[in-house]
């Protein structure tokens, strides 16, 4: 296994004890939107949190949600967890922090659906005096000034990675399909940069022959794989923005009559267990990490911000770039 030498930001304000990964076994909460504020905010030193989640779309999102959650249920006489589920939709995000503006919350935290169209709701965050953490995505430039640190792994750095591990497989000659995440998503945007750009650097000879949304959903991943595979008889590889939509390209090519990973090798993104089931099956040949186990992290930061204390603009999670080669390894520690 590689592992990538890039600075962890973590900050151990609640104590090291639960420094153990992804907690994917607690029940995740179906909570939908946010609760109207019918009352004020807790006359307690809790730190309260509102969460508004994108949805449902992915396994990496779900370990992502039930990290948040166990980790909040852990902490309880610390901790105040508001959670909501946007169901992919940008205005029940913005429903959503707009109730938790009105409940008077220490800190909000999201990750943005797509890029574009935050100005406002961001804008009433900090006018509300409260902190702001972007989770696992981005947001357009313009709103730089609007929230206060962003907690994500480096999308850009994934897509290149995902390109290397294209290239030493189709040994620089080839012809590649990339299943794109949401349309507008900064996941989506940069790691398409990283991938494309590090392909048009370093591998000339593999070309990029059709790139698609896939919306991050397995479902619509093998659709997609499908109409590529109608159109195009020479698809040596394909690359996928998450690995549910790799595993849904899997699908697709098995009922074609192909071999995936043989006859079509396939690359993904996240690092879900499922992706590692499927490499030590020999039917995928690649994924890079992006951690979804951030609740620590969000919540350390998130009492830092409440206490008024500067935290940096960009904490960087610490991600890997696995293969074949390393799945059965690290299989067992795939909790999501």
């Amino acid at each position: 296994m590689k592992k990538r030498l890039l600075a962890f930001t973590l900050i151990a304000a609640m104590g090291s004890a639960l420094l153990t990964g992804c907690y994917a076994g607690y029940p995740a909460q179906t909570t939908g939107t946010a609760p109207a504020a019918e009352a004020a905010k807790p006359a307690n030193d809790k730190l309260v949190v509102g969460f508004a989640q994108i949805g449902q779309e992915s396994g990496w999102r779900d370990g992502e949600t039930n990290d948040i959650q166990w980790y909040a249920a852990q902490h309880t006489d610390t901790i105040d967890l508001v959670f909501a589920d946007a169901q992919q939709k940008q205005e029940n995000q913005i429903k959503a922090i707009r109730n938790y503006i009105e409940m008077g919350v220490d800190v909000i935290a999201f990750p943005p659906v797509v890029e574009t169209g935050w100005e406002a709701v961001l804008t009433e965050c900090k006018e509300a005096g409260i902190p702001v953490i972007l989770v696992d995505r981005g947001v357009d430039e313009s709103c730089a000034d609007l929230y206060d640190t962003q907690i994500s792994s480096d999308f850009i750095w994934e897509g290149q990675q995902a390109a290397d591990i294209v290239g030493d497989l189709l040994g620089g000659s080839g012809k590649v399909v990339e299943l794109e995440g949401t349309v507008g998503a900064s996941a989506a945007n940069e790691r398409k940069e990283g991938f494309d750009g590090e392909l048009a650097e370093k591998y000339p000879d593999i070309e990029i022959i059709a790139s698609q949304t896939g919306d991050f959903t397995r479902a619509l991943g093998k659709e997609v794989m499908e109409s590529f595979l109608k159109s195009y008889d020479d698809i040596d590889a394909v690359f996928a923005h998450n690995d549910d939509m790799a595993l849904g390209a899997i699908e697709a090519i098995k009922e074609a009559g192909k071999k995936p990973g043989e006859d079509i090798k396939i690359v993904g993104c996240d690092g879900v267990k499922g992706a590692f089931e499927a490499m030590v099956a020999g039917e995928m040949n690649g994924t890079v990490e992006c951690n979804p186990c951030l609740a620590e992290q969000i919540f350390d930061t998130a009492a830092k911000l409440k206490a008024g204390e500067t935290v940096d603009k960009w904490i960087v999670s610490n991600d890997g770039v696995f293969t074949q080669e390393d799945a059965a390894a690290e299989l067992p520690n795939r909790t999501y």
